[in-house]
C-alpha cells in the first residue's frame, strides 16, 4: 500500500516515512477467532435465528464515562503522517448520506450476553481492518483476555446489516492498555475475514472484503490540536439527567475542534477532546475524521471515542474523549496492516 504524506487543502501535516516492522514488544497480537471453522461458528452466531442475537445486543457499558477532565497535558507529536483514504470498488453503489465505513462491532461480554460497540473501517494493504476502542476488543475484566465472538457489521441500520458481516480473526493492540489499562493506548485494530450473508438455505455466502465493499478511512497521525474533526457512532445511552436523545439504531455524527485533556481516572496524560453530545454508551469506537468530504464519505481517522465526559456539570454529556493519535498508534495499525485473513470458507 502506497504511505504518501501529501500537503492537504483542509491542512493536513505529513511528512516523509519509512515504514518499518512494528515492535514485537510494544504491539501485542491476539487470535479472536483463529480458524476457518470457528469463524463460521461465530457467524452463524450472529446471523442465525433471523440475526436474533445481533437485535438483542446491548451497548456496551463498561467505562462508559469519567468524571473529570483537565484541559491540559496533551501530546506534541513529531513526523506527521498520513494513510490515504479509499472509496469502495464500486463508488456508486449507495445514496447514503453517511460514511459506509462506520458500523457496529458486537461481541460477547464477560457477563455472557451480546453487546456492541461502534467502530470503522480503515484501508489497509488487505483491505480487512476495523478500528475501535480497545476495550472494545479486550476484555478489562479479564486481564488478558479478549471478548468472544467479535465481529463488524458496517453500516448497521434498524437491525439490517447491507454489506455483511465480517467476523474477527485477529487484533492488535498496545501493551501498555493490555498490561496496565493505560487508555491513553486505548485502542486496537482487528482484521477481519471477507464478510458474509446468510442464504435462502440458512448457510453463510462469501461476499467480498471489507474495504472492497465499504471503503476504507484514512488515517492520520502526530497531526496539531485545534482540527476540526467530525465524529460518527451510535450512541445509545443516556445523559445522567436520565434523558435518552439517541437509540443505536441509526448512525448519528457531530463536529467540532480537537483539544488537548487529562483523565486521570483512567491514567490518560495525553488524551484528545472534541465537543460532542454522545452518549457514552454505544458511543465507544466512533471514529474522529479528520479532512472529511461530505460528496466522499472520506476522511482521515485521526481519534476514537473511548469515554465522554459533562465537563460543565449540567448532567448532560458535552465531550468525547481519545487517546492521541502518534507514532505509536502507527505501529500498532502497521502490525494489523501486514495481517492477511481471507475468507472464512473453504476454497
Amino acid at each position: 500500500m502506497k504511505r504518501v504524506p501529501v500537503a492537504l487543502a483542509v491542512g493536513l501535516l505529513a511528512s516523509p516515512l519509512v515504514a518499518a516492522p512494528a515492535s514485537a514488544s510494544l504491539v501485542p497480537t491476539d487470535p479472536l477467532a483463529a480458524t476457518q471453522a470457528t469463524a463460521v461458528e461465530v457467524a452463524t452466531f450472529w446471523l442465525g435465528n433471523g440475526g436474533a442475537n445481533l437485535a438483542n445486543a446491548t451497548p456496551y457499558n463498561i467505562q462508559t464515562s469519567v468524571r473529570k477532565v483537565i484541559s491540559a497535558g496533551g501530546a506534541s507529536g513529531t513526523e506527521p503522517g498520513v494513510v490515504p483514504p479509499v472509496p469502495p470498488a464500486d463508488a456508486g453503489d449507495t445514496d447514503t448520506k453517511t460514511p459506509t465505513t462506520s458500523g457496529k462491532v458486537f461481541f460477547i461480554g464477560a457477563d455472557g450476553l451480546p453487546h456492541w460497540c461502534s467502530g470503522t473501517a480503515v484501508q489497509s494493504q488487505y483491505r480487512n481492518v476495523v478500528a475501535t476502542a480497545g476495550h472494545c476488543v479486550y476484555d478489562t475484566q479479564r486481564p488478558g483476555s479478549t471478548l468472544d465472538r467479535w465481529v463488524f457489521v458496517p453500516g448497521y441500520s434498524a437491525g439490517t446489516a447491507p454489506w455483511g458481516l465480517y467476523v474477527g480473526k485477529q487484533v492488535a493492540g498496545h501493551y501498555d492498555f493490555l498490561l496496565f489499562n493505560d487508555y491513553d493506548r486505548d485502542y486496537a485494530f482487528v482484521n477481519v475475514y471477507s464478510g458474509v450473508v446468510s442464504s435462502a438455505s440458512h448457510e453463510v455466502t462469501d461476499v467480498g472484503t471489507l474495504v472492497d465493499n465499504v471503503g476504507g478511512q484514512g488515517l492520520a497521525w502526530n497531526q496539531p490540536s485545534g482540527s476540526a474533526v467530525d465524529v460518527f457512532g451510535y450512541p445509545a445511552g443516556p445523559h445522567p439527567d436520565g434523558t435518552r436523545p439517541y437509540t443505536g439504531q441509526t448512525l448519528e455524527s457531530s463536529s467540532g475542534r480537537t483539544t488537548t485533556a487529562q483523565a486521570p481516572s483512567v491514567k490518560a496524560e495525553e488524551f484528545t477532546a472534541v465537543d460532542s453530545p454522545f452518549t457514552g454508551e454505544g458511543s465507544l469506537g466512533s471514529s474522529w475524521l479528520l479532512g472529511y468530504h461530505k460528496s466522499k464519505l472520506m476522511g482521515y481517522l485521526n481519534g476514537m471515542t473511548v469515554s465522554v465526559a459533562d465537563t460543565d456539570g449540567d448532567l448532560r454529556f458535552d465531550t468525547s474523549l481519545s487517546p492521541y493519535f502518534d507514532g505509536e498508534l502507527f505501529e500498532v495499525y502497521q502490525a494489523a496492516d501486514i495481517s492477511p485473513s481471507g475468507s472464512i470458507l473453504p476454497a
